[in-house]
């Protein structure tokens, strides 16, 4: 069922078009993944469908009763708020009530005689009790753990960046909607918290609408890919390895049809060219079907970013990491680690974040001194390393100002020069954009030109902490095709699963207190050796248990079963403690149905039941294990 209709919807600023009489419609279970290049306008038009920006045509029509969560690139907070205040902070119906809730309670405290207030009490506890809202804090909790949040009471204000994203995330999807929208939810996040959200999100209901740049996220999650590619919408039904061949299928079929229309204009150059007499009517009609045809074949797109720079003649010694230590505050990033870098290592960095992955590169590139230990570079050795931030661009700046810091013109890895102009229109950025200042440019667009920057000083070791950050999937696709062939030593931090295991030879994980380990081979390597050491770990304690096990129960062996003391203690006094244990739980439950006025006590009653019934489960279970040895015994004494 039809839950949104985007008809014939145009957006500009100024005399930019961002899209141009775009139509889309979104139903129930849509898992939609919206790509294309950065400053192509997918925030945009997010924001227009969450109702926070408008459009200049075009009309948007959903049902009364949908409701829509918004995620954006930049969510705004309360900092004197704490994480779980901060979360609850929405405007679902769920949301508003539970704050009406929490704010009468505090009023029935000063008025605990006033009917009006009690009234008012009883009537949100049965709205909380239908709409099932006891239980959303709890689920909260839970999200925020997953997403690494653990401090709770917390104030906002004290957070770094990323974890008031993972906040904001918390948020969007602990509120129940029909349409979920999410822009880059994966950045900031390490790769067991990725794919939690995978999981996440596949088990989700309702239709989902999200920007990323995560490859495999995309070919996991979604169900239909929409892409924004000349100010027009394409719609690709599959999830991502489906678009790539359905595109190559739809671009192919372009190239054809404008290989047409180049050989009707060319003829029709001729024909202008010519001068050929005829009527004042067909020859005006020829004309302008001649400037329509110039137009179609001046509008088609230049896509492939060129990355083709110089290259610095790389020595035998790169970078010898002896024996270094760093630690913050009493906790120890990183603890004893040497390296020698080779020229032909491609490796990948991993770890949850706040871990030292950053740390470790700033110590690489010398930005940061470790605590004891050295690093070594070699003469030979260019470093181009692009950071996490790059706050230090000065958006006072024109683009074309701040790529000629580098210089006029570079050469290229053939030998040829080209102009600083021409070295950005490779990178996407018409001449129009080039004399656009720092400051108007998308997070993407400045992530790219900051990019170009360091390739074009040709370094040979490349240091890059987390590169597919903001960056569109066009150029993380060329930079990555640019490091397969890039002749030098490669350093990366990334999350991104697609872009390490397409990139690296060799992963280095944080294991915690400072280890640092080396794994052969890209990132699906790394993680399949860590799932079957997990699955051999499960395996040996499995295979613990079943001696142990045997050492009880293997009669038909002539080894004899027998309770142990501690056993036969255990056996003679569970029913009577599985027997206290299931009054409590009733007396609990008529405690609970008797408490309306004091969420408070109630929460503390609900996680009390919570935990009774997971003790009175345990019990249980080892109830039946005691029972069946019982049996065996005796059965052993009749053979």
């Amino acid at each position: 069922m039809n839950i949104l209709s985007i008809e014939n919807i145009t957006k500009r600023y100024g005399e930019k078009i961002l899209f141009n009489n775009i139509s889309l419609g979104i139903n129930e279970g849509d898992k939609i993944g919206l790509i294309g290049v950065n400053g192509t306008g997918k925030t945009t038009l997010l924001e227009i469908i969450a109702n926070f920006e408008n459009q200049n045509l075009g009309n948007i029509t959903k049902r009364n009763d949908v409701r829509i969560e918004y995620l954006s690139q930049n969510p705004e907070f309360s900092t004197n708020l704490t994480v779980l205040e901060q979360v609850f902070k929405g405007n679902s119906e769920e949301m508003k009530i539970l704050r009406k809730y929490e704010h009468t309670l505090k009023n029935i405290k000063g008025n605990p005689d006033d009917k009006k207030i009690q009234n008012n009490l009883l009537n949100l506890n049965n709205k909380m009790d239908a709409l099932d809202i006891w239980e959303l804090e709890n689920e909260a909790k839970t999200i925020l753990t997953k997403l690494g949040i653990n401090n709770f009471d917390a104030k906002v204000s004290t957070l770094s960046g990323g974890q008031r994203k993972r906040i904001a995330l918390a948020s969007a999807l602990i509120n129940p909607a029909d349409l979920l929208i999410l822009d880059e939810p994966t950045n900031h996040m390490d790769n067991a918290t990725i794919s939690w959200l995978e999981e996440y999100l596949n088990q989700r209901d309702g239709a989902l609408l999200m920007v990323t740049h995560d490859r495999y996220f995309l070919d996991r999650v979604v169900n239909k890919i929409i892409e924004i590619d000349n100010k027009n919408l394409y719609s690709y039904h599959g999830n991502y390895s489906t678009y790539l061949q359905k595109k190559a299928e739809r671009k192919e079929k372009e190239e054809k049809e404008l290989l047409k229309k180049q050989k009707l204009y060319k003829k029709e150059l001729a024909w202008i060219k010519s001068g050929v007499k005829a009527r004042a009517t067909k020859q005006k009609a020829r004309k302008q079907r001649f400037e329509k045809l110039k137009k179609q074949t001046d509008d088609i797109p230049e896509e492939s970013i060129d990355i083709s720079v110089g290259y610095r003649r790389l020595g035998n010694k790169i970078i010898n990491i002896k024996n270094i230590n760093k630690s913050y505050e009493n906790i120890t990033l990183i603890n004893n680690f040497s390296y020698t870098l080779l020229k032909t290592d491609r490796i990948g960095i991993v770890g949850p974040n706040g871990i030292g992955k950053t740390t470790l590169m700033n110590i690489i590139s010398k930005d940061t001194l470790p605590d004891s230990g050295i690093v070594e570079i070699g003469e030979t050795v260019k470093i181009g390393y692009f950071s996490q931030n790059n706050s230090h661009m000065d958006g006072n700046k024109r683009v074309i100002e701040y790529v000629k810091e580098k210089g006029e013109y570079i050469t290229t890895a053939k030998g040829n020069k080209i102009t600083a102009s021409q070295m950005l229109e490779n990178f996407l950025f018409s001449k129009e954009m080039q004399w656009s200042y720092i400051s108007k440019l998308s997070g993407g667009e400045k992530r790219r030109l900051y990019l170009l920057k360091i390739l074009m000083d040709a370094p040979n070791v490349l240091l890059l902490d987390e590169p597919t950050n903001d960056l569109d999937i066009q150029t993380l696709t060329i930079l990555e095709d640019y490091l397969d062939n890039f002749n030098g030593a490669i350093i990366t931090v990334s999350h991104d699963r697609y872009f390490l295991d397409k990139i690296c030879n060799k992963i280095l994980a944080f294991e915690g207190n400072g280890k640092i380990k080396q794994y052969t081979g890209n990132y699906f390597n790394y993680s399949q050796y860590i799932k079957d050491k997990a699955l051999d770990n499960s395996n040996s304690l499995e295979k613990t248990h079943v001696k142990q096990d045997k050492k009880k129960i293997d009669y038909k062996n002539n080894k004899p079963l027998k309770f142990s003391y501690k056993e036969k203690i255990e056996y003679e006094n569970i029913e009577g403690e599985i027997e206290t244990l299931e009054n409590n739980l009733e007396k609990i439950n008529t405690e609970i149905e008797k408490t309306i006025s004091d969420y408070t006590k109630l929460e503390d009653l609900l996680n009390e039941k919570k935990d009774i019934e997971n003790k009175l489960e345990e019990k249980l279970e080892r109830w039946t294990y005691l029972t069946e040895l019982a049996q065996k015994i005796e059965n052993q004494k009749n053979i």
